[in-house]
């Protein structure tokens, strides 16, 4: 309201009409005047592919974080808008360097990891962390959140943290955590850190997603090499022994050596390049440098040999069947016919009347005599 508009009053409806009531009533707002305002609040605008596109190549965190749960989501509708957008974002990715980061639970992979990302930031970076978190059985959704975990690399600009719940999906990752690693380069982020839960086989998907592939050790090897998964360590680029201070840092050092004399005797994760051990903390930052180092060279070392831009063919290969592989699961198990013979099939598996063997050749020919 201007100085120049006066303010009009008068008595309330229900007054008397002696002098001697001082109460005003100020007017209102007109009733065209509010359902203007009431429309034009509420009125949300839709989101266009254009505008996905737009905001996620300026950076825009907003729109980027609305176009990686654009491309989560499983409703038809969203699943052909998504596939528009990267299409059309597809010629400003591929220019990062990927790292997977793995471990047991408990070995602090999300303090290790803000270290590392804090750091890479100062040195000019954009680094994005995709971070995979174990899914509720009920609401589906993230049961840690690394957002809260990694508060100050958080806050970095130069940061953008995505924790993902894994949806139960193969290997606690998500289905679609490799669009959002072309959202994101899209968006300039020239480092990519995918972070697993570190159990199943989360360890296996994520390796044919990136370029180098660590895995996050505890102190206090002793025994434990006997029963550690030796496909772990074979996937591995490096191996890092946490938590490498304070009293730790003798059991670390050992359990280092440990480890080099077992992965001396297995072949390479890469080509061309043997996989390193080493200690590190990331509470105290002992061995971030160290480690940004050693992938600087991998990098230079597989880029030169021809071996990193093989991998990254063989990994869009590998992506485009093992989407072939779901779209043919949810096909079969979304067909009206086999979900009908199902009823059937379990009880009589449950009552003992066919073999399991059986009943996946009758569910078979069921869908099958359909096509």
């Amino acid at each position: 309201m201007t100085k120049k508009q006066k303010i009009k009053s008068s008595k309330p409806e229900w007054a008397s009409s002696g002098k001697g009531f001082a109460t005003q009533v100020l007017d209102g707002v007109s009733d065209s005047t509010l359902k203007k305002k009431t429309k034009d609040t509420n009125k949300t605008k839709k989101i266009t592919t254009d505008d996905f596109v737009n905001g996620v190549i300026v950076d825009n965190r907003t729109v980027l974080a609305q176009a990686i749960t654009l491309i989560e989501s499983n409703s038809p509708k969203h699943i052909e808008k998504a596939q528009e957008v990267l299409g059309k974002i597809l010629h400003n990715t591929g220019k990062s360097i990927r790292i997977g980061i793995t471990g047991a639970p408990g070995v602090g992979k999300s303090t290790f990891i803000e270290s590392f990302g804090t750091y890479l930031c100062s040195q000019g970076h954009k680094v994005a962390v995709l971070a995979i978190d174990p899914s509720s059985s009920r609401s589906r959704g993230s049961i840690l959140g690394d957002k809260t975990r990694m508060e100050n690399l958080s806050r970095n600009p130069n940061a953008f943290i995505r924790p993902s719940p894994s949806g139960g999906t193969l290997g606690g990752v998500t289905r679609k955590t490799r669009e959002s690693i072309m959202l994101c380069e899209a968006a300039g982020f020239d480092i990519i850190i995918v972070e697993t839960i570190g159990v199943g086989q989360s360890e296996i998907t994520v390796r044919s997603m990136v370029d180098f592939y660590l895995l996050l050790i505890l102190p206090g090897g002793g025994d434990e090499l006997q029963g550690i998964k030796k496909g772990a360590v074979e996937l591995a680029d490096a191996i890092a022994i946490n938590k490498a201070d304070g009293d730790n840092i003798k059991s670390a050092n050992l359990t280092k050596e440990q480890y080099k004399q077992a992965v001396h005797y297995l072949l390479p994760a890469t080509e061309g390049w043997e996989s390193q051990v080493f200690t590190c903390s990331g509470l105290t930052g002992l061995g971030i440098e160290q480690l940004w180092n050693m992938i600087n060279d991998f990098e230079k070392k597989i880029k030169k040999s021809g071996v990193f831009d093989l991998r990254r063919r063989e990994q869009t290969l590998d992506w485009v069947y093992a989407m072939v592989e779901e779209s043919l699961k949810n096909r079969f198990y979304n067909n009206s016919k086999v979900e009908k013979k199902r009823i059937e099939i379990d009880k009589k598996l449950l009552e003992g009347k066919i073999t399991p063997t059986n009943a996946v050749n009758e569910l078979m020919k069921g869908y099958f005599r359909n096509k």
